[in-house]
Parts: C-alpha cells; structure tokens; sequence
C-alpha cells in the first residue's frame, strides 16, 4: 500500500477522503522521534497495514538519521518482534 506524506505522519485516505490508516511521530531533540499512534480502520485489520506504516518511519527515520522511541503500543511491539529495528531504536 502506498501512503501519503505529511508533516510527522503517514496516512492513507480512501476513495472518499476518509482516512484509513495513520502513524504519526513527534521530533523530539535534534536525531530522534517517538513513534506515538498508529491507527487502521477495523475493515483493513489482518493485513499488515500498521506494520507497512511502522516501517514506513523506519525507513524515513534511516535515511534522516535519527532514532525512534517506539511509544505507542503497536510500535512498541512491532519493534520487539523485528530485531532488524534495534539499530534504529533509542
């Protein structure tokens, strides 16, 4: 799924402008964020949706070089389940 950028999120809306699916993160200091809400509509859970958004910062945050504080409870567990995520991690 492609998402759309804007500042300190990834979103995807539908075809009517609904958002769908959203991560947001807050910069904090100069080299880091704190991933803080991920959201996807109840009709596109099981897909691995939030997944592709978590790594969508991951792969924002790598080529800016600063490191996510996975704060919200999905990122914080997409996080431990991916040990290609510590190096990113701070």
């Amino acid at each position: 799924m492609e998402f759309e950028k804007s500042e300190n999120r990834f979103y995807k809306n539908d075809e009517t402008g609904k958002m769908i699916a959203e991560v947001t993160y807050v910069p904090t200091g100069e080299n880091k964020v704190i991933l803080d809400h991920t959201f996807v509509d109840p009709s596109l859970r099981g897909q691995g949706i939030a997944s592709q958004l978590v790594k969508r910062v991951v792969d924002e945050m790598r080529s800016e070089g600063k490191k996510i504080v996975p704060l919200c409870p999905y990122a914080k567990a997409e996080f431990e389940r991916k040990p290609e995520y510590k190096d990113i991690e701070a």
